[in-house]
């Protein structure tokens, strides 16, 4: 992993069974799991069609699955917040091909999911296509930049087969 500022993600949830295969965009993929918990879950197929579904340029793209540990380290580092969250993207280049680094935090999402009520393995796609987002420049800082992303995470999630994950 190369550090860099990282962008964090608070998700809802996303329920369903992928129906059509979204387009596919490049994707060189390094999946990592230092917290092994969820990797039955999380196969490299699976997380590579949810990250191509919401690319829109090729990329190369680590995911690192992490323990609290691990994650809130990472978040105290380059965010100065002292605890850890479900998601971190840290973005390096846009373009003409997308690098970026996702961390997410197992228990975090684990604990997301069952507070929320929510399929774990629809909880991941959404803070993957979170992050990818991200990693494309999205942000939601202001209202009408969360609006466009959240549109955009809904769209991507729906041609998964997934629920809107901001339907409550």
């Amino acid at each position: 992993m190369r550090p860099n500022r990282p962008s964090e993600g608070r998700l809802s949830d996303g329920h369903g069974r992928a129906k059509d295969a979204p387009v596919s965009v490049e994707l060189r993929l390094s999946l990592q799991f230092a917290d092994p918990s969820h990797r039955a879950l999380l196969p490299r197929h699976r997380v590579q069609r949810w990250l191509r579904a919401s690319l829109s340029a090729p990329a190369q793209l680590t995911v690192r699955i992490v323990g609290v540990e691990e994650g809130r380290e990472l978040n105290r580092r380059f965010r100065h917040r002292n605890y850890a969250t479900n998601v971190l993207t840290f973005g390096y280049q846009m373009e003409p091909v997308v690098v970026a680094d996702l961390v997410l935090a197992a228990p975090v999402i684990e604990r997301e999911a069952r507070e929320q009520r929510i399929d774990l393995a629809a909880h991941y796609a959404h803070l993957l296509v979170h992050g990818a987002l991200h990693a494309q420049g999205m942000d939601h800082e202001r209202v009408r930049d969360a609006r466009r992303m959240q549109a955009r995470e809904t769209e991507v999630l729906c041609a998964l087969g997934f629920a809107d994950p901001y339907a409550r």
